[in-house]
């Protein structure tokens, strides 16, 4: 079996807060861990997949790795929304390009 990707990059001015912030937060249900040192972490689910994250210049990378195509579908829905709604403020948007040429989703906050 494959395993199916996708990756985003977030635009924001403080992509290793975001980082930490999403590793932590998941990290309450799931195993997670975020290395302030290296501005690296990652996100373990129990359906198999995992994302990794990365602090970059200015951008918070993020990639996926699922079992299958239903379970990458929902780790960007859960990923996405979650990280979108930390970062309100800021008007995060969490754009997912998919490995397999599919549409990825795509995450703003909506709320007014």
């Amino acid at each position: 079996m494959t395993d199916i990707s996708s990756t985003a990059s977030v635009a924001t001015g403080k992509p290793a807060r975001y980082g930490k912030q999403l590793a932590s937060h998941l990290g309450r249900k799931v195993a997670s861990e975020w290395d302030p040192e290296v501005e690296q972490g990652w996100i373990d689910f129990p359906n198999g997949g995992r994302a990794t994250l990365a602090a970059g210049d200015g951008v918070l990378l993020i990639a996926l790795v699922a079992p299958d195509a239903e379970a990458r579908d929902r780790l960007e829905e859960v990923v996405g929304r979650h990280l979108v709604r930390f970062g309100a403020q800021d008007e995060l948007v969490c754009t997912w390009q998919r490995t397999d040429g599919t549409q990825g989703t795509e995450h703003r906050n909506t709320e007014d």
